[in-house]
């Protein structure tokens, strides 16, 4: 193998080690910036919960502590209502926006179906419980049964989303059910503590959040009108789901390449024990800041991958230059460019396939010494190196040459014939006199020309070993026979 050969394999073994290290420690820094991206995003999600929760949190415990006066007066007026009954059950006779303005609340009479006959509040007249909320009407039942007063906390009116807190009475002979409604957004407590305002500057405040809102457990928006959102089936499954198992649940739909996702995050209030008490927060969001960001860690990653690339191949380029040659010298002669011993013997350790026919051939220039002892050694070695000319123009694939050592030399052909070794044997020694006649400098310069020793594996031997001694005693009788000429080793002549 030639040096720049060797460089070469050198050079492109280093980089795609190099590249292997460098692209594997540069996808683990990708996937942990792309985890710290999706962390972040995740975290900006549960902050936003968070603020949410903790305006909720807050209004229902500022009503639970300061606004107590509010639930007596509803239970006054409630029985102010049971007493009205009690005197006149005609309601057609009854002057429902007259206790509107008395009791500053909302007046509204159930019929046993928990349908909305009488009210002060027209929007609702005629509201089905049964048909909008069936759970929610069964807890009416309940409350029409047992005849207390039941008050309930921040909750909302169906029909309009307003915000407001509901109490319930029934009647003695539980034909009917008594419901007062106070608007909680017109008092000064709700406009210091209004969720609604802290989820609409929630949502200015992050561009991946599209919408937020609180919804009760009938499916109702807190602060819209029942007219201007509704949950599609997909969505209403998602929220019941959080509802009934008190875990975060996810949806999400796709439209080209937007991305809108909706997120369901049940709440349980601390403070308010009635029908409102469990509450699902809902937040639409849309996934292009995270695209974005997670574009621009894709492009900073194949940036940094080009730059490896490039002082991967810079850095291997160097180190190969330095490093190939000294082992390059460690298997090669460093006259004649071919394989040497210590190549040669790392050889003897492989194992050879013992099903093909493998030539073996011991190479010997005549009259080399000759030439050597009266020209100099300077001499000697262009011999050596027109020599190692010849071998190089004659190796074949497959083909190992090596100089051992001085002028001998060994050729190793795999998977050949007796034939055709014979053919090339004499191919290289009419080379190699071509070679030596044109190179003849000296006056009475002896003609250097070349024997050849030839032994077979498997016939002569199995081993290196054994056919080196074999081509050896071949290359002595070519020698004797006149040199320059070639000879296959015969057991007879041993």
């Amino acid at each position: 193998m030639r040096n720049s050969h060797f460089r070469i394999r050198l050079f492109f073994i280093m980089i795609v080690f190099a590249l292997v290290i460098s692209t594997v420690g540069a996808m683990i820094s990708y996937y942990k910036l792309r985890q710290h991206v999706m962390e972040s995003h995740q975290f900006q999600l549960e902050h936003i919960e968070e603020s949410v929760e903790s305006s909720l949190k807050s209004i229902e415990k500022v009503y639970y502590f300061f606004d107590k006066d509010t639930e007596e007066r509803m239970e006054a007026n409630s029985q102010y209502l049971l007493e009205l009954y009690a005197k006149n059950q005609n309601f057609n006779t009854w002057d429902f926006q007259e206790l509107e303005e008395i009791f500053n609340m909302d007046v509204y009479i159930l019929n046993h179906k928990n349908v909305v006959i009488h009210t002060s509040f027209t929007e609702d007249l005629g509201l089905d419980f049964e048909a909008c909320c069936p759970k929610f009407s069964k807890t009416l039942h309940e409350r029409r049964e047992s005849g207390k007063f039941y008050s309930d906390g921040v909750d909302i009116s169906q029909n309009t989303g307003q915000i407001k807190k509901f109490s319930y009475i029934g009647t003695p002979d539980k034909k009917y059910l008594f419901e007062l409604g106070y608007a909680l957004q017109d008092g000064e407590v709700f406009q210091q503590f209004d969720f609604l305002m802290a989820i609409e500057q929630l949502v200015e405040k992050y561009p991946s959040i599209d919408d937020i809102h609180v919804i009760n457990p009938g499916g109702y928006f807190f602060g819209e009108h029942v007219s201007n959102i509704e949950l599609s089936d997909d969505r209403k499954k998602a929220f019941e789901k959080a509802l009934k198992t008190g875990d975060t649940t996810e949806i999400k739909f796709e439209k080209g390449k937007d991305r809108t996702v909706y997120r369901y995050v049940p709440y349980v209030s601390d403070y308010d024990q009635g029908t409102s008490q469990r509450k699902v927060i809902e937040i639409t969001y849309n996934e292009k800041e995270l695209d974005a960001l997670l574009d621009k860690t894709r492009q900073s990653f194949m940036l940094q991958l080009v730059a490896i690339i490039i002082v991967t191949i810079i850095i291997a380029s160097l180190i190969s230059k330095w490093v190939s040659r000294p082992m390059y010298l460690a298997y090669h002669d460093s006259l004649t460019g071919l394989k040497n011993r210590a190549a040669y013997e790392e050889l003897l350790q492989e194992k050879r396939n013992e099903d093909d026919m493998l030539a073996y051939l011991l190479l010997d220039l005549d009259n080399f010494k000759a030439i050597n002892d009266t020209y100099g050694h300077d001499v000697g070695d262009e011999k050596l190196k027109k020599t190692a000319h010849v071998l190089k123009q004659f190796e074949q694939e497959g083909d190992e040459i090596f100089r051992l050592g001085g002028d001998e030399f060994v050729i190793i052909i795999p998977s050949t014939t007796i034939h055709e070794t014979e053919r090339r044997a004499k191919q290289l020694i009419e080379r190699m006199n071509r070679a030596f006649y044109n190179s003849t400098k000296q006056k009475n310069e002896p003609q250097l020309s070349l024997s050849i020793g030839i032994a077979f594996a498997p016939k002569h031997g199995d081993n290196y070993d054994e056919l080196y001694k074999k081509a050896d005693i071949a290359l002595y009788t070519s020698k004797e026979k006149g040199k320059n000429q070639y000879w296959i080793y015969d057991e007879e002549q041993a």
